[in-house]
């Protein structure tokens, strides 16, 4: 994500921390001094914003289809199928994600800390009315 906010960020600087477009409302929202709503789930990113290298212990989290999610944090990504199926890579030590660490009981631990951060809601798709054009 790219943010240029006047009188919060300094240019040329970047944040290596995971953050996702979950997180646009609500910094959005604190940087024009509005409410949140309770239903919105992201965190706003203003102190990244303001200090790239701040404290962030909070991780990434992508959506494809029902079900299907991805959960990234600074050392992690976690991802669970709607089928069941999973995978864990230690993004440290493997980069590239070449071993899948999902079914060693040693980071149960880790998949549990980052299940937490799935959605709190996963609604299947509504169905589309007759008519209804395919998006894009």
């Amino acid at each position: 994500l790219i943010w240029v906010v006047p009188g919060v960020t300094k240019g040329g600087t970047k944040s290596a921390r995971p953050v996702d477009f979950m997180s646009i409302y609500p910094t959005l929202s604190e940087l024009c001094g509005l409410p949140v709503p309770r239903h919105v789930e992201g965190e706003s990113i203003k102190s990244l914003l303001a200090d790239p290298s701040a404290t962030w212990d909070r991780a990434a989290l992508t959506t494809h289809g029902y079900g299907n999610h991805a959960v990234r944090s600074a050392r992690w990504r976690y991802i669970r199928y709607a089928d069941g199926g999973e995978e864990l890579y230690d993004e440290a030590n493997d980069p590239y994600e070449w071993t899948n660490l999902a079914q060693n009981p040693k980071y149960q631990g880790v998949k549990t800390e980052l299940a937490q951060r799935f959605p709190k809601v996963n609604t299947p798709r509504a169905a589309r009315s007759a008519g209804a054009r395919d998006e894009p």
